[in-house]
């Protein structure tokens, strides 16, 4: 899982020779929409907004993230559980948390190694953010945005997730073949 900000702008079109509009800028400090989002193979798991001003530490991981995680990976598969899940997530504070590997020791879930300033591994960095903000036009509120977050993400083809996970594949052995190294220029 990752987490996306969101931050809107806005395009206007003007005619030729018109003064372009004002653009109000949002401040540095401007309210932001912060979402927690997993995935599989073939589509969404959960979509987790979080609440403006909320500090996501390893408690509130485990408790709005991870635990409803597993919930809804024990309710799609109740005959196994969270038997052979891999989970992989950055390494953000929250987790590689020691409580947080704990948890999920004792779900039973394995999470795959992720090197330190790569983001060219992770599907949200090479294919989730960007196309959330190619595809969600202006929302005016948290709501309307979780929303459209929510109903783009369940738009999605089971063959595009599957493709994304193809070519995370992909990235994780050209990490492999180059020892570590940073290889965006590569792809």
């Amino acid at each position: 899982g990752r987490s996306l900000w969101s931050l809107t702008e806005k395009l206007t079109l003007v005619a030729r020779g018109d003064p372009p509009p004002t653009v109000v800028r949002r401040g540095r400090f401007a309210p932001k929409t912060l979402f927690s989002i997993f995935f599989k193979s073939t589509g969404p798991l959960l979509i987790h907004r979080v609440t403006r001003g909320q500090t996501i530490d390893h408690p509130y991981y485990i408790d709005n993230c991870l635990q409803p995680l597993i919930d809804e990976i024990k309710h799609q598969r109740l005959s196994y559980g969270t038997n052979h899940i891999i989970l992989h997530h950055d390494n953000g504070k929250p987790h590689v948390h020691k409580c947080v590997s704990d948890y999920l020791q004792s779900e039973g879930i394995e999470t795959i190694p992720h090197p330190p300033n790569s983001p060219d591994l992770s599907p949200c960095d090479f294919w989730l953010f960007d196309l959330i903000k190619r595809n969600l036009s202006d929302q005016s509120d948290p709501q309307s945005l979780q929303h459209a977050v929510t109903d783009l993400m369940y738009s999605l083809s089971a063959q595009e997730y599957r493709k994304t996970f193809d070519k995370w594949i992909e990235r994780m052995q050209l990490c492999v073949d180059n020892q570590g190294h940073y290889f965006e220029h590569l792809m």
